[in-house]
């Protein structure tokens, strides 16, 4: 099999995005974990804060690399010789934008193929977003995202909102 690669803004990372990168690092040889700035976003937590919240999750995988890019997707890939793309589909207003990327990607570089895996149904309501109002606003997280990355959201979010 090739090397894949699981981008996201990962902020922070749930334990749905966890689902995601555990079911890929079955199948492929190698997993790239990594954060692309999306400039339609304001993140919560710095890419470094990130990268290490990402890190600690997925240390029990062996065959996961953690990394960040600021460029194109289809460049990163191109750069580290990775053929896949695997994006988790919650719903179908995921779909639609996820299959507008796949396509965009594919029409840049026509030999990286994107790879849809439908998101456990204990975590297809959960996002990012979600997991930062619940926090903000003094709500459980439990069990939707790892133990430290709710510390670092309550740490983060403490009487404020998002």
């Amino acid at each position: 099999m090739s090397d894949a690669l699981v981008p996201g803004s990962y902020d922070p990372i749930t334990n749905g995005h966890i689902d995601i990168i555990e079911r890929s690092a079955r199948v492929f040889d190698k997993v790239w974990v990594t954060i692309f700035t999306n400039s339609s976003k304001k993140p919560l937590f710095s890419v470094e804060e990130r990268l290490e919240l990402i890190k600690e999750a997925v240390s029990h995988l062996d065959n996961v690399v953690v990394d960040s890019s600021e460029g194109l997707l289809v460049d990163y890939a191109r750069e580290r010789g990775i053929s896949v793309v695997v994006k988790g589909l919650r719903a179908v207003s995921d779909f639609e934008y996820e299959l507008q990327m796949a396509q965009m990607n594919k029409r840049l570089d026509p030999k990286l193929e994107t790879f849809f895996v439908t998101t456990n149904v204990e975590y297809s309501y959960l996002s990012s977003s979600i997991i930062k109002v619940v926090v903000a606003n003094g709500g459980s997280i439990k069990g939707l995202v790892p133990k430290h990355v709710e510390e670092a959201l309550v740490a983060k979010l403490d009487g404020r909102g998002c």
